[in-house]
């Protein structure tokens, strides 16, 4: 049988055939069927030498619907800025129940600032001048330029385990893809960590949640200080990583020569230190906040990792400082400068 196409009046305009071969010139003009025209016309696979246009529906929206659904996305968006926006919230509350609790009220172990006694300001001077175990180890392999105050083992490893792993974030913080939210100084914020640790960490974490908007948060150049710390972040890492190792091994048999007693005792030093010493029990507080920290500043700064080793990092970035310890040695340092 002859094709056959259906006349005007019809209201489908659909060829019938029986031969499966269609004519090798076959088109439709829509000219004169005005009700087509709001329709996008819909092909045939490829293999398909010629095309039959069907009408198709989907795509006429009227100007009420499109309003819903923009209202509809910006509804979702909203929904998922809650989480964030709580967190936030979270973050600043527990800043400033850490600067209350920590400085200045007297209901934690230990005197507030207001308060501090002379005893611990001198405690604290020399823990600093046994800064990385520098002085001891120095008078340990025969030089004496400068006698290391001689203190408990366990205040020693404490105080060094929690600077060398605050020495660690460097790199860290200079590679954070969300950095420029942060409008400060991140020199300034990584020094002022190392001497006051989670004071001014917790305030970071909270900006960088920041709404996300490239025209109000461009890209943060970065300084000479963070290029060395990028480019050295392997020794960084070793350094802070071999720091935190000597800590604990300084802690439990540090100081063999004195009377600091046995694994036993020093453990129960410790426990009468936190529940005594203000600085020691902050260290505490900084331990377990850097033990939350390190694997969220981790995840969310994957992208930054070799390729080959972003599921090993990925594994490993709960673990206190051997996580960080992966990520700063598998940093894909080229292509981090490179995106500066």
């Amino acid at each position: 049988m002859a094709p056959m196409a259906l006349s005007a009046a019809s209201p489908f305009p659909v060829l019938f055939c029986n031969n499966p071969q269609l004519p090798p010139k076959l088109s439709f003009s829509l000219s004169n069927h005005h009700y087509l025209l709001p329709f996008k016309s819909l092909s045939f696979s490829p293999k398909f030498r010629h095309q039959l246009t069907i009408p198709c529906s989907a795509t006429r929206k009227s100007s009420n619907n499109s309003s819903k659904n923009s209202r509809l996305v910006g509804e979702e968006v909203e929904d998922e800025s809650f989480p964030r926006k709580l967190t936030q919230t979270f973050l600043w509350a527990m800043e400033g129940v850490y600067i209350l609790w920590l400085f200045l009220l007297p209901y934690a172990p230990g005197d507030p600032v207001w308060a501090i006694s002379s005893d611990t300001i001198n405690s604290l001077v020399d823990l600093s001048l046994n800064f990385f175990f520098i002085l001891p180890i120095t008078n340990l392999v025969g030089i004496h330029a400068m006698e290391a105050p001689v203190l408990h083992p366990i205040s020693e490893g404490l105080f060094n385990f929690a600077v060398g792993w605050t020495f660690m974030f460097a790199p860290l913080l200079y590679t954070d893809i969300k950095n420029g939210r942060y409008k400060g100084s991140l020199d300034a914020l990584w020094g002022l960590q190392m001497f006051l640790t989670n004071t001014f960490l917790i305030p970071y974490m909270a900006i960088r949640l920041n709404e996300a908007d490239a025209s109000s948060y461009p890209k943060k150049k970065r300084s000479q200080l963070g290029i060395v710390m990028i480019k050295g972040a392997p020794v960084v890492g070793l350094v802070g990583g071999i720091v935190c190792a000597i800590s604990i091994l300084w802690a439990l048999f540090g100081r063999a020569d004195g009377d600091f007693g046995s694994v036993n005792d020093r453990w129960d030093f410790l426990l009468r230190l936190v529940g005594s010493e203000r600085f020691a029990y902050a260290f505490v507080w900084d331990i377990v906040l850097y033990m939350i920290f390190q694997p969220w500043l981790i995840s969310g700064n994957l992208e930054n990792v070799a390729k080959s080793k972003i599921l090993f990092v990925s594994y490993v970035r709960y673990i206190p400082v051997v996580g960080l310890l992966a990520y700063l040695l598998c940093l894909n340092r080229e292509e981090v400068c490179r995106a500066a």
